[in-house]
C-alpha cells in the first residue's frame, strides 16, 4: 500500500495513511499497480501540484477527494508531483482533478508514500549519470559564464546561453561553460510550429512558457566560432542546434550550411546535431547534404489528426516530417524520435500500433522517451482520443518487442567516428 501524499499552500508535505495514493492516466484515476511504482530517483525533486485537488483511495476501493487537511480542517491541500531526472520515463501523472487554472509546463509524476519512503510511478529507461542535477548549478557556474563572455565578448549566442545557463537553469546551455558532453546554440527565433506544450513561446490562452526564445538570427561566423571553441574541449562531445530557447533551427538552412561547412572544414571532432520537428524537407535536405551527423525529431503520434491536434504546424504535414526522416537516413544521418510520451494517450493500441508502422517506414535507430510537460485537462481536451490506456510499461515493452534493433532511451548520444581504410570516414553510435 502507497499512502497519499498532500502539502499544504506553505509547500509542507505529509502523508495520509487512511488513503492510498492514486494516479492519472489521461482524464481516468486508477490505482497504481506495484510494478509501476520505484524508489523516488536521486535528482528528483517533489512539488505541490498547483490548482488540483488530491484523489485518494479507501480501504474499499472508492476515489475520495481531499480539499483540507485532515489534521487541519481549516488548511487547504495539494497533490504532490515528482518531477523526474532525465533518463526517467513517467508512467502515471499524480492522481488529483483540476480547478479550471493551467498548470505550470512541468512534468508532473505520481508520488506516493511506503514504509516512510518515497516512490514514484516511473520506470528508468536510461543512464543518467551525466544528467543528474549534481553535475550543474556548481558554484564556479557563474565565474565559468563570466569567463566565456569575455573571451566571446562580441558573440551574441553566449549572452543568450549565458542567461539560459543562470536564469533558466538549462542543463545543456551550462554545458557549454562546463565544455563537456552536449552543448546547444540556438540560432533560430522563428518557427513552424505552434505547439501546446512550447516552452518558448505561447499564446495566450495557454500556460505560460518558462523562458523567452532568442530575439536575434547569429552569423555563421558566431556559430562556427563557439562550435569549434568547444569541439576544443577535452570532454566534448555533441553540439545541438534546436533548443528550448529558439523555434525551428531548419528554417535557417541556409545559415547553418554554411556552420557546418565550416566547422568541419577545421575539424572532424564531434557530433553534430539537430533537434527538430523536421516539417521543412527542403531545409532537412540541406543539412543532411551539408555534414549533418545526427537528427532527433519531435513527434507525438504517428496519426496526423493528432499530430496536428498537438503541434499546430504553419505549411506542414506529417507526411513531411516523414520525408524528411526517410532522407536523412537514406544520407546516413543518425535518425532518432524525440518521442513526447503521455499516460493515457501514448500508451493506447491505436498509437503504438501506429508508431511502430512509422519507425519501420522511416528506419528510425532510436526512439527517445520524453515527458511531455503540459496541462493534463488541456491535452485531454485538444488532442486525447480518449481510447483506452494498455499502460506505459506496456507501450515500452512493446516498442522493444517490435523493433528489436532501435534503441530506447531518453538522450541523445555521441556518435564516433571510425576510418573504414579507404580515405572517409563512418560513423557509429557509441553507446
Amino acid at each position: 500500500m502507497f499512502s497519499l501524499l498532500l502539502a499544504n499552500e506553505k509547500g509542507e508535505m505529509m502523508d495520509y495513511p487512511l488513503l492510498e495514493m492514486t494516479g492519472r492516466t489521461g482524464s481516468v484515476l486508477v490505482e497504481p499497480l506495484p510494478e509501476e511504482m520505484i524508489p523516488l530517483p536521486e535528482g528528483a525533486s517533489l512539488t505541490l501540484v498547483p490548482y488540483s485537488i488530491p484523489v485518494g483511495m479507501d480501504k474499499d476501493g472508492n476515489f475520495v477527494p481531499v480539499e483540507y487537511n485532515p489534521y487541519n480542517d481549516r488548511e487547504r491541500v495539494y497533490p504532490v508531483g515528482a518531477l523526474l531526472p532525465q533518463g526517467f520515463t513517467r508512467l502515471l501523472l499524480p492522481g488529483g482533478v483540476g480547478t479550471g487554472e493551467q498548470l505550470p509546463l512541468l512534468g508532473y509524476t505520481a508520488v506516493g508514500v511506503k514504509d516512510g519512503q518515497f516512490y514514484v510511478a516511473a520506470l528508468q529507461t536510461d543512464e543518467h549519470r551525466r544528467w543528474h542535477p549534481r553535475y550543474f548549478n556548481t558554484e564556479d557556474l557563474e565565474d565559468r559564464v563570466a569567463k566565456l563572455n569575455r573571451r566571446f565578448a562580441h558573440n551574441r549566442i553566449v549572452k543568450q546561453l549565458s542567461r539560459c545557463a543562470l536564469e533558466y537553469g538549462c542543463f545543456t546551455a551550462q554545458n557549454l561553460f562546463y565544455g563537456r558532453w552536449e552543448a546547444g546554440i540556438p540560432v533560430s527565433p522563428a518557427c513552424n510550429a505552434r505547439c501546446l506544450g512550447c516552452i518558448s513561446l505561447q499564446e495566450s490562452e495557454c500556460c505560460p512558457s518558462p523562458q523567452e526564445r532568442i530575439e536575434f538570427i547569429p552569423s555563421v561566423e558566431e556559430i562556427a566560432e563557439l562550435a569549434l571553441y568547444f569541439f576544443s574541449q577535452p570532454d566534448a562531445e555533441i553540439i545541438s542546434f534546436g533548443q528550448g530557447c529558439e523555434g525551428e533551427p531548419s528554417l535557417q538552412a541556409d545559415l547553418l550550411s554554411a556552420a557546418i561547412k565550416s566547422i568541419r572544414s577545421q575539424t572532424l571532432r564531434g557530433t553534430i546535431n539537430i533537434n527538430t520537428n523536421a516539417g521543412y524537407t527542403e531545409g532537412i535536405k540541406k543539412l543532411c547534404d551539408s555534414g549533418l551527423d545526427a537528427i532527433r525529431v519531435s513527434i507525438l503520434s504517428a496519426i496526423a489528426e493528432h499530430y496536428q491536434a498537438y503541434y499546430r504546424p504553419k505549411g506542414y504535414t506529417l507526411k513531411a516530417v516523414e520525408e524528411s526522416l526517410q532522407y536523412a537516413a537514406s544520407k546516413g544521418v543518425y535518425t532518432s524520435l524525440n518521442l513526447l510520451v503521455f499516460p493515457g494517450f501514448s500508451d493506447t493500441e491505436e498509437q503504438i500500433k501506429a508508431l511502430v508502422a512509422f519507425v519501420k517506414r522511416t528506419h528510425v535507430r532510436m526512439i527517445q522517451l520524453r515527458n511531455l510537460n503540459i496541462d493534463p485537462d488541456i491535452f485531454c481536451d485538444r488532442v486525447n482520443t480518449r481510447q483506452d490506456s494498455l499502460g506505459m510499461l506496456t507501450m515500452i515493452n512493446t516498442l522493444r518487442q517490435e523493433l528489436p534493433d532501435v534503441k530506447i532511451g531518453n538522450y541523445s548520444k555521441p556518435l564516433q567516428k571510425i576510418h573504414i581504410g579507404d580515405g572517409s570516414d563512418c560513423e557509429k553510435n557509441s553507446s
